[in-house]
């Protein structure tokens, strides 16, 4: 009777502590997952495509290695915007599928999984993170509500403003990281957290659209910017000088910055024009915090010194061959060896997710590039513009650019069409600073997909917005940019120097 009893108990235990396992079939997502399967087999038994030819007569032919990088990069497109698994599992796949089916060596495909430009992302991460569990960006965004007020349209755009002008002095990425959990906080304030709010869209979205906006400003905004002046000189002789690059394509970021505010207003109405009580809870928050702790000093004074060093090398010598990601990394390193930073940090609130999200989008951006694959899709696109009038050619171009920085590293996206279009552009009478900067601009507004940009997909961890809402209002704000940018050539730059055609 007793063994009766305590096998009923046991079987009790079982039952309640093992989940059961019950398979569930969504439609929608098996669909996508078929039609990213099929995409890529199509690609990877298609007959060879025939080569792309130049301006100047010069034939590109596509590799069978380069034809199913391009169906394996349809294939991650597709369950990236419908996410039908986890966006860290596809980036997986990208190196899983390179691999099995001979498109590169594993140990290349899965080489680019730790590629510096990721651990710069993990380092940018470790500075949100400090700034998060020190108490300093409560303190940033108490100082910039203080300002904005209590109406939700002014706090946006002093977000945004705030955004953009960091990026004038640093990347992106690490701008986004510091601004999240300001972010959170502001959405707390706000008083609805639990469920995605317009508002909440509207925040984080056009974060990471102002903050791309705003690092076409300089060229220490994006390593995409003095790679696009150096490959200019090299193909042109002439030099664009650091403050020439700002004069040019300052104003044009800027109104970048003031079309996301709009944008934001229009599309993402916030569902209360005020905070009631902001100010108060704001002042009651700063008596809370009190005075500026020991902890807030040191992350303040490391931090500033790291990014110091990012903002100079360029500018001292001996700091050039310094990595941008080692000299990032060594915050991290900093914090774990103060204690300020613990095991259980890095283990619970380093977001993987996103990690694995950027390890894959490196990973088929070189696949696109090292199998020729990028090369020959640019030269069959702007092929089809070179008899066209020269403002259809240059806007041709910055759309190719625009849609290949989605995909690929921004700088990759520069490296395959610029020079292209530079070529193209000296047949064409197009005067080819017109094309430098109509490029890099482009470059600089991935708007439509995660991986386009680290912001991104920090932004995406706020759980305000589905992939499928950031793809869709972001080719609706492309588009936009695509007509902004045809006035500022026809308008603003050769008011400011720059005539479109050379005689």
């Amino acid at each position: 009777m007793a063994t009766t009893a305590a096998e009923a108990v046991r079987a009790k235990v079982s039952r309640t502590s093992a989940p059961k396992f019950e398979m569930h079939v969504d439609r929608q997502k098996t669909f996508f997952i078929c039609l990213g399967l099929a995409l890529f087999f199509l690609f990877y038994f298609l007959p060879p495509l025939p080569p792309a030819v130049d301006p100047a007569g010069k034939t590109f032919a596509l590799s069978a290695e380069g034809q199913r990088a391009i169906g394996l990069f349809l294939l991650a497109g597709i369950w990236w915007v419908f996410e039908v698994v986890p966006i860290g599992v596809t980036s997986l796949a990208i190196g899983v599928f390179q691999a099995l089916f001979a498109i590169r060596p594993a140990s290349e495909a899965f080489k680019d999984f730790m590629d510096p430009t990721v651990l710069f992302i993990l380092g940018s991460l470790f500075v949100g993170l400090a700034f998060s569990k020190a108490g300093l960006t409560k303190r940033m965004a108490i100082g910039m509500l203080r300002v904005a007020g209590e109406e939700t349209r002014w706090i946006l755009l002093g977000t945004f403003v705030v955004t953009a002008l960091l990026t004038h002095l640093m990347a992106h990425t690490a701008v986004a990281a510091a601004m999240f959990p300001i972010l959170m906080v502001i959405l707390t304030l706000y008083g609805e957290t639990e469920q995605p709010t317009r508002f909440g869209k509207a925040l984080f979205i056009g974060m990471a659209w102002a903050a791309g906006a705003g690092s076409m400003c300089t060229m220490m905004g994006g390593a995409r910017n003095p790679a696009a002046v150096g490959m200019f000189k090299e193909f042109t002789g002439q030099d664009i000088t650091f403050l020439a690059f700002s004069k040019y394509m300052a104003p044009f970021g800027w109104l970048l910055v003031l079309l996301v505010w709009v944008f934001c207003l229009v599309f993402f109405k916030p569902e209360r024009g005020r905070i009631e009580g902001l100010r108060e809870k704001v002042e009651q928050l700063a008596k809370e915090l009190g005075p500026v702790s020991r902890q807030e000093i040191f992350v303040a004074v490391v931090t500033g010194l790291v990014l110091l060093v990012l903002i100079v090398q360029q500018f001292v010598p001996v700091l050039q061959p310094l990595n941008r990601s080692a000299v990032l990394l060594v915050a991290g390193l900093i914090f774990f060896l103060t204690r300020f930073f613990t095991v259980e940090d890095l283990e619970k609130r380093i977001s993987w997710n996103i990690l694995l999200l950027f390890s894959g989008a490196m990973s088929i951006g070189f696949a696109l590039w090292k199998t020729g694959a990028a090369q020959w899709l640019a030269i069959n696109w702007l092929a089809l513009f070179q008899h066209a009038h020269w403002l259809i050619f240059v806007l041709a171009m910055a759309f190719l650019v625009l849609m290949l920085t989605n995909f690929i590293m921004n700088v990759a996206a520069i490296s395959i069409t610029l020079p292209i279009a530079l070529v193209m552009a000296k047949y064409m009478h197009v005067n080819p600073e017109l094309v430098l900067f109509a490029c890099t601009s482009m470059a600089a507004v991935p708007y439509m997909l995660l991986i386009g940009a680290a912001p991104n997909a920090i932004a995406y961890e706020s759980k305000q917005f589905t992939t499928g809402e950031f793809f869709t209002y972001g080719t609706v704000i492309s588009i936009i940019t695509i007509g902004i940018l045809a006035l500022v050539i026809l308008g603003v730059w050769p008011l400011l120097g720059i005539p479109p055609v050379i005689r």
